[in-house]
């Protein structure tokens, strides 16, 4: 069963990049203040460039266009990955916090990833409300 969606709001990848967005600043409140303009400025934009991306794609009508701000949204989360191992390897975050940020990642990534397929295979061009 497929359902139109009306807003990326209701796009299950923006809502699961939307989760690592809000646990990214959760997270980095608590780095050093000397990586307010380094690492913690880095992190946040990178997160928010991921569901900035799906929902500006989200109303785009071509198919290369959507793609194209998809996978710009894929770059920022794989940009993400690496700021996620380098905070725990400076002792930014716990291996508590690493583990609940790598779970949040991977289900981001997973959702993005099928909605990107769908996207090539004709399926959310049909699902999306344009």
């Amino acid at each position: 069963m497929t359902t139109k969606t009306y807003s990326f709001e209701n796009l299950l990848a923006w809502q699961k990049a939307h989760d690592f967005v809000l646990l990214t600043y959760n997270m980095t409140r608590s780095f050093p203040e000397e990586e307010k303009f380094g690492l913690t400025s880095q992190f946040r934009r990178a997160a928010v460039s991921i569901e900035a991306n799906i929902a500006e794609g989200y109303k785009k009508l071509g198919k290369a266009d959507k793609l194209r701000l998809f996978n710009i949204a894929q770059g920022s989360l794989e940009e993400c990955r690496d700021y996620h191992i380098l905070s725990r390897d400076l002792g930014y975050i716990d291996m508590d916090d690493f583990h609940l940020m790598h779970q949040s990642i991977e289900e981001a990534s997973r959702f993005l990833n099928s909605y990107c397929k769908a996207i090539v295979d004709n399926k959310a061009m049909k699902n999306d409300q344009q």
